[in-house]
Order: C-alpha cells, then sequence, then structure tokens
C-alpha cells in the first residue's frame, strides 16, 4: 500500500497527530530561525537592531509570499491528485512547481536589490534604523531562492505521507542557524550581516536536503527532468490555488508596514522594536497553530478528493480542537510571564519591557480563538476553494484590521495600534464560523447522497 493511500483509511485521530506533530515542531523550528536572530541582535546590538529586523520582515514576507502561493497551491493540487490516483500528474506538477520556484526567486532577488531602500523606508524604517536594516535584508535577498526551494518543496513530503522527513528537513535548517547565529554574532562580531548569513546558510541545508530526497527518489513522489517545461494549465492551477495564501501573506506584509509606520508615528524606534519582540513571541503560538493546520491539509484534500467526507469532517473537528488547546496554552503562559518573555530580548532596557509587556498583554488578549480562525481558513485551501480561504485570511489581515489601524490610534494613540490586533481577531473568528456551517451543511449532504448511492 502507498503512503498516501493510507490517508483514506487509517484512523484520522492518528493520522492527525501523526501528519501534525512533525508539522508542528517543524513550525516551531521555523520560528527560531527569527526568535534566535532577535535575541541575539537585542543583547548585543540593542534596540535598534531589533527595529531593523523588525522593519525588514515586511519585505521578507513578500518572499515568503510567493513561496506560499507556489508552495501551497502545488501541494493542494498534489494532495488531490494522489487521492484521484493520478501519480503522474502529481509528479508534473511538482516539477512545474521547482521551476516556477527558481524563476520566482531570481525576480525578486533583482527588484529587491535594486528598490532595497525606498521598500524600508516604505515600511517604517527611521533614517537611524534603516542602516542595520539594509545590512540585513540585502544578505536574506541573495538566497531568496534557497529558502522558497526549501520551503515550497517541503509541503510535498506531507502530501506523499511522509511528515517525518518534512519535520527533519525544517530541524536541519533551524539546527544549523541554532549553532551559527551565536558563533557570527557573539564570537565574531558580524552584527546585522552575521544573523543574516546564518539564516542564509541554515536555508542552504534544508533546500539540498529536500531536493536531493526527491531528485533521487527516496519517497513515492520524484523529480523527472520531463517534468521541468511548464505547463500553461498547470501552472495556472497552482497559481489559482495558492492565491489565498499568496493575498494573506502578501496582505500582511503590507500590514506589518502600515503597523511599524504607526508605531514610529505615535511611539518611535522603541515602539517598533517592542512590537517586533511581542511579534516574534506570538509567531512561537502561531507557527504550531499553523503545522495543525498544515497537517490536517493533505489528510484534508486526500479524503475529500475521495469523497470521503465523513473523514473530512473528523479531522476538521480534531483540528480545531487541538489549535485551540495551543492558543489557550500561549495565551496563559503570556498572561503569566509578559516582562519576563520580553526581557529575554534584552534585558538591561528598561523601556523596551515595559512598553512590550504593555503590548503584549493588549495585543494577545484575544488569543484563544486564534486557532479556530486559521485552521478554518486552511480547511477551505484544502478541499480547492481558495476563494473562500482569501476572504478569512483577507478579513483578518486586510478588510478589519487595516481600517482598525488607520482609526483607533487617532483616539487612543499607541494603544489604538495594539488595539487593532484583537478587534480583527474577533470579527474575522466571526465569519469565520459562519463560513464553516454553510460548508459542514454541504458536506453532510453530500455524504448522505453517496451513501443512497
Amino acid at each position: 500500500m502507498e503512503r498516501s493511500e493510507k490517508i483514506g483509511i487509517e484512523k484520522t485521530s492518528k493520522l492527525l497527530v501523526s501528519y501534525s506533530i512533525p508539522a508542528i515542531v517543524g513550525m516551531l523550528v521555523q520560528a527560531s530561525y527569527n526568535v534566535i536572530a532577535r535575541i541575539f541582535i537585542g543583547n548585543n546590538i540593542g534596540f535598534l537592531g531589533i527595529a531593523g529586523i523588525t522593519v525588514a520582515f515586511p519585505v521578507m514576507m513578500v518572499q515568503l509570499a510567493f513561496g506560499f502561493m507556489v508552495g501551497m497551491g502545488a501541494t493542494t493540487l498534489v494532495s488531490i491528485r494522489l487521492g484521484e490516483k493520478k501519480k503522474e500528474e502529481a509528479e508534473l506538477v511538482i516539477g512545474n512547481t521547482v521551476i516556477l520556484l527558481i524563476i520566482i526567486s531570481l525576480l525578486i532577488t533583482v527588484v529587491g536589490l535594486i528598490f532595497i531602500d525606498p521598500m524600508l523606508k516604505l515600511f517604517g524604517a527611521s533614517d537611524v534604523v534603516l542602516p542595520y536594516a539594509r545590512e540585513y535584508l540585502s544578505i536574506i535577498l541573495l538566497g531568496t531562492v534557497l529558502g522558497l526551494i526549501g520551503f515550497g518543496m517541503n509541503n510535498f513530503l506531507r502530501a506523499e505521507g511522509n511528515p517525518q522527513k518534512a519535520m527533519v528537513t525544517m530541524l536541519i535548517g533551524s539546527f544549523t542557524n541554532m549553532i551559527l547565529t551565536p558563533v557570527f554574532l557573539g564570537v565574531f562580531h558580524w552584527g546585522m550581516k552575521g544573523a543574516a548569513i546564518a539564516t542564509i546558510i541554515s536555508q542552504a541545508v534544508s533546500a539540498i536536503w529536500i531536493v536531493s530526497h526527491f531528485a533521487l527518489g527516496k519517497g513515492e513522489l520524484k523529480v523527472r527532468k520531463k517534468n521541468f517545461k511548464l505547463a500553461h494549465r498547470i501552472v495556472g492551477r497552482i497559481i489559482y490555488l495558492g492565491l489565498s495564501p499568496f493575498a494573506m501573506m502578501l496582505s500582511q506584509s503590507l500590514l506589518g508596514g502600515l503597523i511599524n509606520v504607526s508605531l514610529k508615528t505615535y511611539g518611535g524606534d522603541i515602539a517598533i522594536s517592542a512590537m517586533g519582540v511581542v511579534t516574534t513571541l506570538m509567531s512561537l503560538i502561531i507557527m504550531p497553530i499553523m503545522g495543525i493546520s498544515s497537517g490536517a491539509q493533505p489528510l484534508i484534500g486526500y479524503n475529500f478528493g475521495a469523497k470521503k467526507f465523513d473523514r473530512v469532517k473528523e479531522v476538521l473537528k480534531y483540528s480545531i480542537i487541538a489549535a485551540t488547546a495551543l492558543a489557550v496554552l500561549g495565551f496563559v503562559i503570556t498572561r503569566i510571564f509578559p516582562t519576563q518573555l520580553i526581557a529575554v530580548f534584552n534585558s538591561q532596557d528598561a523601556q523596551l519591557i515595559e512598553l512590550g509587556s504593555r503590548a503584549m498583554l493588549i495585543f494577545l488578549i484575544l488569543l484563544p480563538i486564534v486557532g479556530f480562525q486559521i485552521v478554518g481558513s486552511g480547511y477551505f485551501q484544502a478541499v480547492g476553494k481558495p476563494i473562500h480561504s482569501l476572504v478569512l485570511g483577507m478579513s483578518r489581515q486586510v478588510l478589519i484590521f487595516i481600517p482598525a489601524l488607520l482609526i483607533l490610534p487617532r483616539f487612543l494613540g499607541l494603544d489604538g495600534v495594539f488595539i487593532a490586533g484583537p478587534i480583527s481577531d474577533l470579527i474575522s473568528t466571526m465569519l469565520t464560523g459562519a463560513f464553516l456551517f454553510v460548508e459542514i451543511k454541504q458536506l453532510d449532504r453530500k455524504h448522505l447522497e453517496g451513501l443512497a448511492v
């Protein structure tokens, strides 16, 4: 029996655990890239260094947006094709994905390096912070192809039924980063460029590992030269299915820039640094939740393609429960230890610790409901309904958050920037609930129709 076939047979709770745990570990390790870099930058360079990497991050989110678009779009298509027993077409998708990722990476690198200063200023860099951000981002841009290849192709391991190796791919990259960052910053004193070089090398290690798996045919699917020729129908389908994660990540980039500008306006560079620490810590909570959603998507996609709608509902239910449990755990920890968590990034700067603690307590006040929203949005991506997923993702990142961000600070000052987050969480979660209610009714109807046949 092929690995992928087990997705339609084994107990759904067992499958979700086996797929999600590696994804959670992998996402946590992935989040460590920014956490480790900001801890060492904060303690070796200070809050201006943290502000530099914070204003560079929206540009990096543009990189990730394209990686998500191609990687997640292609993975959805591969999962559905495997569920339909169309292995050769699944491999055609993988071959097209490799070439597409390379082309997009080169374009991002060239455009990014040409417009690096205007982009950083647009995303909130002051004249004081700009040199720190430029030094870091210019090196990150040179490694775009490594990051996108590693991230984009790693999703295929879950689609073919090999989530453990997907976790290993992330682990080896992050462990490399964990080793090199302290050396480059603490021993060699390379500053911002040291953190960037450590990231690039770690991405290279992950990319080599994942490419070798598919190139050497170590799994069910293989990269074949004959599939490198771009097929318009495949590329179009990949982009269509990847529009939702692309738009969500791109909107996060836009949102990050707007937040930075608002923070600079109402609180200065120290406010950008404080919020940068909060969002970094938040990633340690959100990334595992995304790991659950990522682990569930191939299970949902395969069973949806196989018309096993009762199993689709089971995976969705267990995913929501697990994601909510993680969100509640993260909420409790941030309530109990806000000051201690901020101090990890710079124990000497009292203003950073005080402002960061306040930001955390306000910005994450509705964290317990975020898990439901993320899994719900990911569900629609998994079943090939990217427009639904796009609407839900955009509601949280653009349609609600940005208006709140533009209005509230005018009346509440810096606190208005922090309050915009939980307001968007609440409304988008309610919208997600409405979408899922209608979808589950449709799944029930399809399941009954299948039984009748």
